[in-house]
């Protein structure tokens, strides 16, 4: 499985569908550990096949992400905050 561990995906199924996540990690089972710092934060993360996202932004740079990629703990508002400046990207 390639480490997908900061990667932003756009939820394809079930309740949280249409929106945007960041792969905070992957189980055991090679699925997808999900958070966005609002509904799931990073301690709880949500478990997603990788079939049911959608993979946007490989080389997104924003220093939480970057900090999420070298391992360091990661607080759900700078996660809300790299996910509302990569959603203000989107939409330029």
């Amino acid at each position: 499985m390639i480490d997908c561990t900061g990667r932003i995906v756009r939820a394809s199924a079930g309740r949280d569908k249409g929106g945007l996540l960041c792969v905070v990690g992957v189980d055991r089972e090679g699925r997808l550990l999900l958070a966005d710092g609002k509904r799931r934060k990073c301690a709880r993360p949500k478990a997603k096949k990788t079939g049911h996202v959608d993979m946007l932004a490989d080389g997104f740079s924003h220093p939480a992400i970057q900090k999420l990629k070298q391992g360091e703990a990661l607080s759900d508002r700078e996660l809300r905050r790299a996910l509302a400046a990569f959603r203000d990207q989107l939409e330029v």
